[in-house]
């Protein structure tokens, strides 16, 4: 488990020892915005592991107002898109030594109401909305997913829905429509049920990689008749600044960690 909060992540670490009678859970304190540092954890993953079977990118945050990280970037999208792009990207080779490696990436159904903003994935030019922001990184998580499906035929990558689940995290930060829906929001095991079926089912694996799920079920990455669709052009741009974002990211990272001068980006 890799986590942000060592307390919460011991309590969580108890509870699935507990629950399962598995000893062997391990916790990893990282902060997913520190984009450096996602990268310094994949490659000591790397030294200390030799595969990785599946891959569960969760980690998510929603910041109402524009806020820069240490590295520059806006912290909606160093999270949920940057961190996540490195994290995988870094842990392709340990996940490509495994029989049947997985990588599941938790969006949400916000997405749907956002096209790829290819032009502005720092949020600098229109004005700042958290919930839509965070709406336009899930949409990034998708059509992520999407490339990496294509660039990487022996790993099976998905991206997927929970619902609307009720967790602390929409109560915080969509308190108004957390009150709403009030029963209507699906439990934590509900919501999660998917993201297991995803990674450990036989028949999950069958299915295209790339795929948009919902409840078990794969379903389409636009609303019918949207507008959000972009053109091929458009997301080779947007893959293409991201990969250059990573450089100047993980060249700095190298700079500041010498002693690691045997590392070659794999975005060359």
């Amino acid at each position: 488990m890799v986590c942000r909060n060592s307390d919460k992540a011991e309590e969580a670490r108890e509870d699935i020892i507990h629950e399962s009678g598995n000893t062997e859970v391990h916790v990893h304190i990282l902060d997913m915005s520190e984009t450096g540092k996602v990268w310094e954890f994949g490659e000591a993953f790397k030294m200390q592991y030799p595969s990785l079977n599946v891959l569960i990118n969760n980690a998510g945050c929603v910041v109402h107002k524009r806020e820069l990280t240490t590295e520059g970037l806006e912290k909606n999208f160093a999270t949920n898109a940057m961190g996540t792009y490195i994290l995988t990207q870094t842990l392709i080779p340990l996940l490509e030594k495994s029989r049947d490696p997985r990588v599941i990436t938790v969006s949400s159904g916000g997405m749907l109401v956002q096209k790829l903003r290819v032009d502005d994935l720092q949020s600098e030019k229109a004005h700042f909305d958290g919930i839509m922001v965070y709406a336009q990184n899930k949409r990034q998580q998708v059509v992520l997913t999407q490339q990496w499906a294509k660039a990487n035929p022996n790993i099976h990558f998905s991206v997927m829905h929970p619902g609307w689940v009720d967790t602390p995290a929409v109560a915080s930060s969509m308190p108004q429509f957390h009150k709403m829906m009030g029963d209507r929001l699906r439990s934590v095991e509900q919501g999660a049920d998917t993201v297991v079926w995803l990674a450990l089912c036989r028949a999950s694996a069958r299915s295209r990689s790339g795929q948009f799920f919902q409840d078990r079920c794969p379903i389409p990455a636009h609303l019918p008749l949207a507008w959000t669709r972009n053109s091929a052009e458009e997301i080779q741009r947007f893959m293409s600044r991201l990969e250059a974002l990573a450089k100047e990211i993980l060249s700095k990272a190298e700079e500041e960690h010498r002693s690691m001068s045997s590392f070659r980006p794999q975005y060359d």
